[in-house]
């Protein structure tokens, strides 16, 4: 058997490197979910949320992003700045945060800066502010 396993492996270099390297992303990928300290939510989780609690949320998109609106009373501080500009939010500390961009991925580089300076209760909007308003939800224009 063990004799196969090293004929195929030597007869198959290409597909044997490819099958480490996906196992390896595959365990990467997992240790960073596992280790990160926040939480996503879809958008009706984060509805529920902000119907039952109190919940600040986060706008981390670029300022001209923000013309085809964003969800009602979000601070909005760009993704660029949050390291220099996260005191702006030691106010809302013991509170939920939900940070959101446009898709969903900006806001998890926010969510770990977040998380690292020392915020508990924070969640990444799933999809962004894309699936919000593909689940038909409010969005203001000002």
């Amino acid at each position: 058997m063990f004799a196969q396993v090293i004929e195929f492996s030597t007869e198959n270099t290409l597909l044997v490197v490819a099958f480490i390297a996906l196992l390896f992303a595959l365990f990467f990928n997992e240790f960073r979910q596992a280790s990160q300290k926040f939480t996503g939510l879809t958008p009706a989780g984060a509805i529920q949320l902000i119907n039952n609690e109190e919940v600040t949320l986060l706008d981390v998109r670029e300022s001209a992003e923000t013309v085809n609106g964003k969800i009602t009373k979000a601070v909005q501080i760009p993704v660029s700045s949050i390291n220099q500009r996260i005191g702006e939010l030691d106010k809302f500390k013991d509170k939920n945060i939900i940070v959101y961009c446009k898709n969903g991925s900006r806001a998890g580089i926010a969510c770990r800066a977040l998380s690292k300076a020392g915020f508990d209760k924070v969640f990444n909007l799933n999809g962004g502010i894309t699936a919000w308003q593909e689940a038909h939800l409010p969005v203001s224009r000002k």
